[in-house]
């Protein structure tokens, strides 16, 4: 091989993979020269033992061994490390088979013969992606770790303490149940834990367990083997599998049916679960998150929950309150939905006090959930820039229209209020039917120019929305 000069690298724990004796060793003698600490096997069974054994960074591995093909050998080292930089070296006849080693992982190949500079900078790249593909992990943890909750909402006491109570079990792998009513985001409180946790990596796979029929929910779960039931024309991983070392949300888990309820527990007790129509043994290692809007120790009473599942659930239990007992929260909830939707639709609108005051006094059945599609509802609706109480449900506003008796409040404020109503409708009103026509908008209002546009300028009017 061709001599080069030493380039300077980092140094590195390699393993160098082949059946021939002196291209194991001239390989050796290269990567040693460039600081690495090198070690070599003669077969794919025993770069696998070592690979076991040493915590290796880079491996060599030809594609021709005399025991075990390179590709198995590298899917293999794989799951070993994942972390493991490979580099395959072939001669000329299998470039095909090469190419096929980078789409199972492999960082790069070498053609035989190749020279000591080659294999030298090939090893440099697999460091410093190494590197790279670290220093950006270390980045999104750090991210992270310091922004897991950008997406809760949480300005009361209650929700704060939530909060608290995730940023505490996080870190640990203990299943957490979640309990509250429908729409108080127990999906949006999982995938904080999720993204606190050290999983927050992997995947997080939701799974609505009242959305599906029985059957179908234990093939989505669990995957299927080819030719298990009519339609099964090929083997499907489930979601449990996709999970891998990541977590899963199971919503509505009292809605589980019984039978399933029993595969769960076989699941959590020995991590181990196999496909619909299949015999293999598959590991299931996920942190399992679970939530509720029922009372699972009454299920448990009326036999319709199974106790050893409860207690294996019931690890930690956190509690989402009503948006009803938290409301100081509606006010930044409605605020942020308000940003979202607005983004969305590309409209510039804000919330009257009158209609922010009448979704405050609101009891929320329907809690978060219903907030987010009202204010949606109502960006979507209203022909203004301004959300007032005409743009909300009539529903809720006889919901509340005991709640806003004048009495409650001085005749000054009930009349500014009602102003601050009327004044941009009309307004708004008079310039769409004159096209932005300020002057004939002042004219027929019975009101100077100046006054006109001084309104106009309170309320954010601008005469190019009416123009025609």
């Amino acid at each position: 091989m061709a001599a080069a000069q030493p380039v300077a690298v980092d140094t590195a724990r390699v393993l160098v993979v082949d059946d021939e004796p002196e291209m194991r060793e001239t390989c050796r003698k290269i990567l040693t020269r460039q600081g690495h600490e090198t070690w070599v096997a003669e077969s794919g069974e025993a770069g696998l033992q070592r690979l076991r054994e040493l915590p290796i960074d880079i491996a060599v591995i030809d594609l021709r061994l005399p025991d075990l093909d390179g590709l198995e050998v590298l899917r293999r080292a794989k799951k070993i490390n994942p972390d493991i930089m490979a580099i395959m070296i072939t001669a000329h006849g299998t470039v095909d088979t090469a190419i096929e080693a980078v789409r199972e992982g492999a960082f790069d190949y070498l053609l035989k013969p190749f020279s000591m500079a080659e294999l030298e900078v090939t090893a440099q790249r697999s460091l410093n992606h190494r590197r790279l593909v670290e220093e950006n992990r270390e980045l999104q943890g750090q991210l992270s770790s310091i922004k897991p909750f950008t997406d809760v909402i949480a300005s009361s006491p209650q929700m704060q303490k939530v909060l608290e109570t995730i940023r505490k079990v996080a870190a640990s792998d203990a299943n957490i149940l979640l309990r509250g009513e429908s729409g108080t985001g127990k999906e949006l409180a999982a995938r904080a834990i999720h993204n606190a946790s050290r999983r927050r990596h992997r995947p997080f796979v939701p799974i609505d367990c009242a959305a599906m029929p029985e059957n179908l929910l234990e093939s989505e779960m669990f995957g299927y083997e080819k030719g298990a039931f009519t339609g099964a024309v090929n083997t499907k991983r489930g979601l449990l599998e996709t999970a891998a070392d990541g977590s899963v949300f199971l919503d509505e888990i009292g809605e589980l049916p019984l039978t399933m309820q029993s595969k769960l527990l076989r699941v959590l007790q020995d991590h181990q679960f196999r496909h619909v129509g299949g015999t293999d043994l598959r590991k299931a290692d996920f942190r399992l998150i679970a939530a509720t809007n029922r009372n699972l120790r009454e299920m448990v009473n009326d036999g319709s929950f199974r106790e050893d599942l409860y207690y294996r659930l019931n690890v930690i239990t956190i509690e989402l309150p009503a948006l009803r007992d938290r409301r100081s929260d509606i006010v930044p909830l409605a605020q942020h939905f308000l940003r979202h939707f607005v983004e969305q639709s590309g409209k510039d609108v804000k919330i009257s006090n009158a209609a922010m005051m009448i979704l405050e006094k609101y009891h929320w059945p329907g809690n978060v959930r219903e907030l987010m599609n009202v204010v949606e509802r109502a960006v979507s609706l209203t022909e203004f820039n301004q959300i007032t109480p005409l743009d909300l449900p009539l529903s809720i506003l006889e919901a509340v229209k005991g709640a806003m008796r004048p009495t409650e409040q001085s005749f000054r404020a009930a009349k500014q209020r009602l102003i601050e109503e009327f004044e941009p409708r009309y307004l708004s009103q008079v310039l769409s039917e004159t096209g932005g026509n300020v002057s004939e908008a002042a004219r027929r209002c019975s009101m100077k120019r100046s006054a006109f546009q001084r309104l106009m300028a309170k309320y954010g009017l601008q005469t190019l929305e009416f123009r025609r």
